[in-house]
């Protein structure tokens, strides 16, 4: 049994219909034995059809409406909960991982590294591979590669190998989210885009949640290659489970690959990010940060130049002359650097500055995560009341001013006045990205989902590699300043002030939308003047 949706009008609108699995050739002789009304004669001479016998119907109910809009989203949560834990559960088990493969802790940092260079070479095609095979096989074979790049991580006993499979990972990773949001753009109607974008992040969340102490646990008293292991049965699942429930939604025809612009911009993504986050590690020359970051920016210029002399290039730049397109991307990159430095600078702060341990650094940093899922509750109806601008405009100040204040916890300042600060932070964040997935294809043509879907996701990962960045360099600042070989609280609190105002910054590009910005996606009514 297998759902497909097609659109039935231009408001956005699917329906959804149930195919009964007879279509294939032997289908059709197995549908004719049961039923007494073969399409051709039958391939076992001598056997007559079973007419005669009544036989209960096997076949599921069709998924339509409402309930269609709450399995799909929860589905495809799947993937990102398998995403989202494995970026989480790793920071926490650096320390036991190199030891046992026989390397530094600084240097293993080359592993996740390559996870967001193989991010940011991929994700810009994967809209494209989507379009041209169907976003239904691409994302199942998506989850595929990842489980097998988490058996090559948990496999692997050098440096050199746990580099290439942690890049073989962020191949699956960079087609699982894109191409999971992109299905769910494409079989949700615009009506009900925020409320699928809520059920889409709530099972997501819970890999952020769980993933610092499953990885100190299982650091501290299991084999580390089980942070990896878990992922095989949750890939499994995963794989079945959308293949049972995903509706089908069909491919776009004339697909048309940009080779020349795949490379151009692959190689823009992989310099920028790779350079950026290795320019401060002791494992290679700052020099060679610094080289492939400026070739990358170059190969980005040339892509620019080669995007606008063709009709269909990789990354469609054209699209952003959608005013609230343009708005997401760009201060959603802001923001992004600010809330991608968080994950690397508090575990930092918390066990370097203040001492704390693995495992108790990570039930910290997962606290935030509560205040994420609580405000998924409320993200609707805080968008019908207040609209995109508004809300974009204040949940940028609010949370970067947040991010700022972590630089000014002490370790003799009470958890109790931390774990709000994170709670709150994480409320405010989680509204964010609700609201700016939704924002982003609000007024994009359906049709062009995907070429926005891989703009979004490439972008990304340039920006959290950025705030990576920018932290560490900070961080270096200090440490050079006054001559010492850690750093120091005083450190942690410059870089958190630097990245919340970034974070801050990122309303100027919300504050120029119009009141009526996306509120077809909102559901805001604006009154007239």
């Amino acid at each position: 049994m297998e759902t497909s949706c097609r659109p039935v009008d231009d408001r956005g609108e699917y329906r959804c219909d149930t195919a009964s699995g007879t279509g294939s050739p032997l289908g059709k002789q197995l549908h004719g034995l049961f039923t007494g009304k073969a399409a051709q004669a039958s391939p076992f001479p001598g056997f007559r059809p079973m007419s005669h016998i009544s036989l209960p119907k096997l076949a599921l109910p069709p998924i339509r409406g409402p309930q269609l809009n709450r399995i799909v989203p929860v589905v495809l949560a799947v993937a990102l909960f398998m995403e989202n834990m494995d970026s989480t559960v790793i920071a926490t088990s650096l320390p036991a991982i190199a030891a046992d493969i026989g390397t530094s802790p600084i240097a293993l940092k080359l592993a996740l590294t390559s996870y967001y260079v193989s991010l940011a070479v991929f994700i810009p095609i994967s809209g494209r591979i989507a379009d041209h095979w169907g976003p239904k096989l691409v994302f199942r074979l998506a989850i595929a590669v990842f489980v097998v790049g988490s058996l090559a991580c948990a496999m692997a006993d050098s440096l050199g190998a746990f580099v290439v499979a942690r890049f073989l990972q962020g191949m699956g990773g960079a087609m699982m989210t894109p191409v999971g949001r992109l299905l769910l753009v494409r079989a949700v109607p615009k009506s009900d885009l925020v409320g699928a974008m809520a059920w889409f992040t709530i099972p997501a969340l819970m890999g952020p949640l769980i993933g610092p102490p499953v990885g100190g646990a299982i650091a501290t008293y299991a084999d580390w290659r089980w942070i990896f292991l878990i992922n095989l049965p949750i890939g499994v699942v995963g794989i079945w489970l959308a293949g049972r429930f995903l509706p089908r939604v069909d491919r776009v025809a004339g697909v048309h690959f940009d080779w020349p612009g795949f490379l151009l911009s692959g190689f823009a993504c992989a310099g920028i990010v790779f350079g950026l986050s290795v320019v401060s590690l002791p494992a290679l020359p700052p020099a060679f940060g610094v080289a492939m970051a400026l070739a990358g920016a170059v190969a980005a210029g040339l892509f620019v130049r080669h995007a606008r002399r063709i009709d269909q290039p990789v990354l469609r730049l054209s699209l952003l002359r959608i005013t609230t397109l343009r708005a997401a991307v760009t201060g959603g990159a802001l923001f992004r650097i600010g809330s991608g430095a968080v994950p690397f600078l508090l575990p930092l702060m918390l066990q370097l500055g203040f001492g704390y341990t693995p495992l108790e650094s990570g039930l910290v940093t997962c606290v935030a995560i509560g205040g994420a899922m609580a405000m998924k509750l409320l993200a609707k109806p805080i968008l019908q009341r207040f609209g995109f601008r508004t809300t974009l405009v204040v949940t940028t100040i609010v949370g970067g001013a947040l991010t700022a204040a972590l630089g000014l916890y002490r370790p003799d300042i009470s958890l109790a006045v931390l774990i709000p600060l994170l709670l709150v932070g994480g409320f405010f964040r989680s509204l964010f990205f609700t609201s700016i997935n939704a924002l982003a294809f609000a007024d994009v043509p359906r049709e062009s989902t995907g070429d926005a879907t891989a703009m979004m996701g490439a972008l990304q990962q340039v920006a959290i590699a950025t705030g990576v960045a920018l932290a560490g360099a900070v961080l270096e600042v200090g440490m050079v300043m006054s001559g010492r070989d850690l750093a120091a609280p005083m450190d942690f609190s410059a870089a958190f002030f630097v990245v919340g105002l970034v974070t801050m910054s990122a309303a100027f590009a919300f504050i120029p939308m119009g009141r009526e910005a996306g509120s077809e996606v909102s559901g805001r009514r604006v009154p007239a003047e």
